[in-house]
């Protein structure tokens, strides 16, 4: 007669398939949040038509320092451009989270904290970081970096908090800054090759000016644009092959740097796949494929494998990467063998230059890193309880 087993062994397997479910708390929508408060409708439209709520959707910890519809009301009365607030309100982005409860934990009484106007690059020296202080009386203050050590704002309330995730809170006014109001050009008059040789990045650019292949990318970065740039070095290290090359063969390995979208590192890294670039012309497929390892993340051509080693500008509709090697169509250059791929895979890799750790960017939000440590742990005496007691 067959056995029926024990109900403690039957209550084990949902507690397993529980555990093994990926974790969905870093899920949120900045729109949706503020829409729920009338008082922030006016903020809440300029991070929608900025782009900036998109982007704080995409990251895993957040802080957004809101301001009402009567401080809005005083930014607009500057009549800046929609880049230029895109600009200040980057400013009210915190790439650190702030609880209610921690701004008056902070050591030392007083912290520095970036914001998403540091990460696009577009702020010069330290003016994208923003001072948060606990003062007397339970006050804090929050001031920008490059503003003399004055405090604009003071801590007004918490409007949501999913801890240690993303907080909204409310603060008294908007956060001043000459560099943030300075004019910035829109999209179509971002200069690419001038960005990319401020960047590290001038043996590249000098590259595609000399191509012609600079309209093509120009052209492209309206309706966004992703460039993945080798640096000076890698570079020169290529020439030889480069110049073996004929003209639309340049063009096209050139053209192969770039992807006709904007990719931001969290959705290259969760959107892993075949990319289709800027050379991808019918026939001729020229695409590669994105793969995601934990915090690697590479591009896998068929003949080489590049690493993204950093960003070097981030200011939506544009991103620009910085990659190890340069990228070889198997268009243009022989598949790597298997005997190669081996050998390759057994040199030692060379030491990324200081500063081009990815790791600082949002870590990716796949199914593994749905399991900490503490849920793995359980994970497994589950499984060993379902196996023990049937």
């Amino acid at each position: 007669m067959r056995q029926t087993p024990p109900l403690t062994a039957i209550l084990a397997l949902p507690l397993l398939l529980l555990f093994l479910l990926p974790s969905s708390s870093h899920a949120h929508n900045i729109t949706q949040i503020l829409g729920q408060h009338p008082e922030f409708s006016t903020f809440n439209h300029y991070l929608t038509i900025t782009h900036l709520a998109s982007e704080i959707n995409r990251r895993l910890t957040i802080t957004v320092l809101a301001v009402d519809n009567a401080a809005m009301a005083s930014l607009l009365s500057k009549h800046l451009s929609v880049y230029t607030i895109k600009n200040v309100l980057s400013l009210h982005v915190l790439v650190d989270y702030f609880g209610s409860k921690k701004l008056h934990q902070i050591t030392n009484g007083t912290a520095l904290t970036a914001t998403m106007f540091q990460a696009t690059g577009a702020a010069p020296g330290s003016s994208g970081y923003v001072n948060v202080t606990d003062l007397k009386a339970g006050k804090v203050g929050f001031g920008t970096e490059d503003n003399g050590g004055k405090l604009d704002a003071v801590y007004v309330k918490s409007v949501k908090e999913i801890p240690y995730n993303v907080s909204i809170l409310q603060i008294s006014q908007v956060l001043t800054s000459a560099e943030a109001e300075a004019p910035t050009p829109g999209p179509s008059q971002l200069n690419l090759t001038a960005i990319l040789s401020k960047q590290g990045c001038k043996a590249f650019a000098d590259l595609l000016t000399a191509s012609g292949a600079d309209k093509t990318f120009e052209e492209n970065i309206d309706g966004g644009l992703t460039v993945f740039c080798p640096t000076d070095t890698i570079i020169n290290g290529f020439m030889p092959k480069y110049k073996n090359l004929t003209a639309p063969q340049k063009v096209s390995l050139l053209l192969y740097h770039g992807i006709p979208v904007y990719q931001s590192i969290q959705t290259l890294k969760s959107n892993n796949g075949i990319m289709n670039t800027l050379a991808t012309d019918g026939a001729n497929k020229y695409d590669f494929t994105v793969q995601n390892d934990g915090e690697e993340l590479t591009l896998k051509t068929k003949v080489i494998t590049a690493k993204v080693t950093g960003t070097l500008k981030d200011q939506e509709p544009l991103v620009v990467y910085k990659i190890d090697k340069v990228l070889l169509p198997r268009e243009l250059f022989k598949v790597a063998t298997k005997a190669a791929k081996e050998a390759a895979a057994a040199a030692p890799e060379a030491d990324a230059p200081e500063g081009d750790d990815v790791s600082t960017q949002t870590a990716d939000s796949n199914w593994a890193s749905g399991l900490d440590g503490g849920r793995l742990i359980m994970l497994i005496l589950s499984f060993c309880m379902g196996l023990l007691l049937l």
